[in-house]
């Protein structure tokens, strides 16, 4: 088969469309010919050399995909051959073919092709995990979601709103805003213009967020505890802003507030398996309904993933840029 390779760590031209032995599913895995994957920013710091797959995983990038199923491991079921679709990765999604743990498949939702379902299981994943299984955001709480117009972030708008939850988003252009004023944000704070911790405490009244979803790290810790409500809920999923921050204690202390961080990619696989078993027990059926819905960018043929991942890291996107097997 063919994928794609990182012979040096590098800028996108390091990303090689090559040829490879195809892999095969064991114990309790399911063999997937990949239709697309998606870039996420792990894929980035992989391609760079800073983040590599944990043990046993495939060393070619990509965190998702979709596809059908080629071949049943011993030990599954549940599926069968000719299946359709996405799935949560550890790595190898930008391939012709991929094993997968049985229990990181997900049907594809009705209403979407089977392309556009490549943009949801890191994304879900990620959002429900983090804002509702650890954080658990509630009906009339507000969520503030950093980088909004991100694949990460317009899930995360939806989903808060499914739960009738208030939602502020900062981005960096109006053109950004405005899409995820569409999606339902209903506060929009530019954070190259607005102080997000001055705008939130405003549109609650000087309460707060209850809940925040931050992708920053460092960068954003000292504000992000200002901008917590009492009993607010800091959950980081990413370290774009740095990975050492300075924390004020006492702060945290009088808001009776708490902090978490996660990563999904090397967590063992009885989690993953939980928590996307929740995702298709309280995602899907938002899906099924067309509630919510992947919001793609654009595609691009996967032997060009360089072009995607330049994409990615200039920031001009709104969601998710997936790679299409050619």
């Amino acid at each position: 088969m063919h994928a794609i390779t990182i012979p040096q760590p590098g800028g996108p031209e390091a990303l090689v469309w090559d040829e490879v032995p195809d892999p095969v599913a064991g114990e309790g895995e399911v063999l997937v010919e990949v239709v697309a994957s998606a870039v996420n920013r792990a894929d980035i710091l992989q391609r760079q050399g800073f983040y590599d797959p944990p043990p046993g995983a495939s060393r070619h990038p990509g965190l998702e995909c979709s596809g059908r199923v080629a071949a049943l491991g011993p030990g599954v079921s549940g599926w069968a051959v000719g299946d359709e679709v996405c799935a949560l990765l550890a790595g190898g999604g930008y391939a012709e073919k991929v094993a997968i743990p049985a229990g990181q498949l997900l049907p594809v939702p009705k209403g979407l092709d089977l392309r556009q379902a490549a943009a949801l299981p890191e994304v879900v994943c990620t959002v429900w995990s983090n804002v509702f299984m650890i954080a658990h955001l509630r009906p009339g709480e507000t969520l503030l979601v950093h980088g909004g117009s991100s694949g990460i972030g317009t899930m995360a708008i939806q989903l808060a709103k499914a739960v009738g939850a208030k939602v502020a988003v900062t981005a960096g252009t109006k053109e950004k805003l405005q899409q995820c004023a569409e999606l339902g944000a209903d506060i929009l704070i530019n954070y190259r213009e607005q102080d997000f911790v001055a705008e939130v405490k405003k549109a609650t009244d000087g309460a707060g967020a209850d809940v925040i979803l931050d992708n920053m790290g460092a960068k954003y810790l000292d504000r992000n505890v200002q901008t917590l409500a009492v009993n607010g809920r800091l959950a980081i999923i990413g370290m774009q802003g740095g990975i050492k921050g300075e924390l004020n204690i006492a702060a945290l202390l009088s808001k009776r507030a708490a902090i978490s961080a996660t990563s999904l990619r090397a967590r063992p696989l009885p989690e993953k398996a939980a928590i996307v078993a929740a995702v298709r027990e309280h995602v899907w059926p938002l899906l099924d309904a067309g509630h919510v819905r992947p919001v793609v960018d654009r595609e691009l043929p996967m032997d060009d993933a360089a072009a995607a991942h330049r994409v990615v890291e200039e920031s001009g996107h709104v969601g998710k840029v997936l790679l299409v097997v050619p």
